[in-house]
C-alpha cells in the first residue's frame, strides 16, 4: 500500500477528498516527533517538512517521491539532496498573497497616516497632533506616490493591485522582467537600483537565494530616493541589517516595517527595537485563518495530477533556481 503522511492536521473533509483522489494510498496524520520511523521510511508523499524526520525519509532506499511544503520559502530545506534523489518539491506559494499584502499596507498606512506615532503618544498619555514626518502635523497621502515592489510574484501582484487602488505609481522588479497587469513599469534585477531611485515605498518580497542574499546592501540603500519607507516581508537575509541601520540613522530610510530578520528571534538588545520609526512584527505577516485550507487546496490540485502521472501544475520548485 502506498503511503501519504501529513505532518499537519487535516479536516475530515480534506482527508475524505484525498482518499477519493488516491484510493490506493493510506493517509497518516501525525506530528513529526510522534510518527513511527518505520512508517516514515515507507512514505511516498509527504505533506510538510521537519528536520526531525530527515534521516528517515531521505534514506538511500527511500520511496519518497514528492514533498508538499507548508511554507512558500524552501531555503532551509536540503534542496540538493532532494534533487539528487529525484524528489519533487512543491511550495505553498500563493497562500500568503492576501494576508501579506494586507500586512504591507497596514505598515504603510501606520506611517503615512501617523498611526505609529499616535500609538506611542497614547502609551505616554500624550495628546499631540504632530505625528507626521519630521514631527509635522501634516500627514501624507499614498495617491501619486511611487511604490517599488521587489520580487513580484503572487504576493507582489496582489500588492500592486491594491497600490493601484490607492492611486499609486507601481514599479516592479523581478528576475524575469515579465510584465504584470497592475505594474506600470517592470524592471529586471539588474536594474534594481534604477527603480529604487524613484521609490517612496520599497517592498522587499524576495526569496532567499545566493543571488538575493544581501541584495539590499549599502550600495542599494545609497541609491534609494531619500526619505523612502522600506518594508521587508520576504526573507531577512536579503537585507544587510548593518546597511539598513545606517540608512535609518542617516534618514535615507525614513521609516521601516520589518517582519523578517537575518537573525530570528531578533536579539532583545538589538537597536532596531528602540527606533520609533521602525515597526517590528514577529514573522507573522503571512498568518491567516485560511492558511491550512489554502495549502491543502494546492496539494489536492497537485495530487490529482500526480495520480494521473502528469506534471505537478502548482508551485513546483526549480532546483536550479532554488525556488
Amino acid at each position: 500500500m502506498h503511503q501519504i503522511i501529513s505532518l499537519h492536521k487535516l479536516s475530515p473533509q480534506q482527508l475524505k477528498t484525498i482518499q477519493e483522489i488516491a484510493p490506493g494510498y493510506t493517509v497518516t496524520v501525525g506530528k513529526s516527533k510522534d510518527l513511527d520511523p518505520v512508517l516514515l521510511r515507507k512514505a511516498e508523499i509527504l505533506i510538510g517538512w521537519s528536520k526531525v524526520i530527515e534521516q528517515d525519509v531521505l534514506r538511500v532506499d527511500s520511496p519518497l517521491k514528492w514533498i508538499q511544503s507548508w511554507s512558500a520559502g524552501v531555503d532551509k530545506m536540503p534542496l540538493d539532496q532532494f534533487s539528487e534523489q529525484g524528489i519533487l518539491l512543491t511550495t505553498s506559494s500563493g497562500v500568503h498573497a492576501v494576508p501579506i499584502s494586507e500586512s504591507i499596507f497596514a505598515m504603510i498606512l501606520a506611517f503615512s497616516r501617523g498611526i505609529q506615532q499616535s500609538i506611542l503618544n497614547q502609551q505616554a498619555n500624550q495628546w499631540d497632533s504632530k505625528v507626521g514626518p519630521d514631527g509635522s502635523p501634516t500627514l501624507t497621502e499614498l495617491r501619486g506616490k511611487t511604490i517599488v515592489i521587489v520580487g513580484v510574484g503572487e504576493i507582489g501582484g496582489e500588492t500592486a493591485r491594491i497600490a493601484k487602488a490607492f492611486g499609486m505609481n507601481v514599479l516592479g522588479v523581478r528576475r524575469s522582467g515579465k510584465s504584470d497587469p497592475h505594474v506600470d513599469t517592470m524592471y529586471t534585477m539588474e536594474s534594481l537600483h534604477e527603480a529604487l531611485q524613484q521609490s517612496d515605498y520599497i517592498i522587499d518580497i524576495l526569496p532567499l537565494t545566493k543571488e538575493t542574499y544581501h541584495m539590499f546592501d549599502e550600495t542599494a540603500f545609497i541609491s534609494v530616493k531619500p526619505g523612502a519607507c522600506f518594508i521587508n516581508v520576504g526573507r531577512g537575509p536579503t537585507v544587510s541589517t548593518d546597511a539598513l541601520l545606517e540608512a535609518l540613522e542617516k534618514g535615507i530610510i525614513r521609516y521601516a516595517g520589518l517582519d523578517v530578520f537575518e537573525e530570528e528571534p531578533l536579539p532583545i538588545d538589538h537597536p532596531l527595537w528602540s527606533m520609533k520609526q521602525v515597526i517590528i512584527t514577529s514573522h507573522i505577516s503571512g498568518s491567516t485563518e485560511h492558511y491550512d485550507e489554502r495549502v491543502i487546496d494546492i496539494f489536492i490540485d497537485n495530487l490529482k495530477a500526480y495520480i494521473e502521472g502528469k506534471d505537478l501544475p502548482r508551485n513546483l520548485v526549480n532546483y536550479n533556481l532554488k525556488y
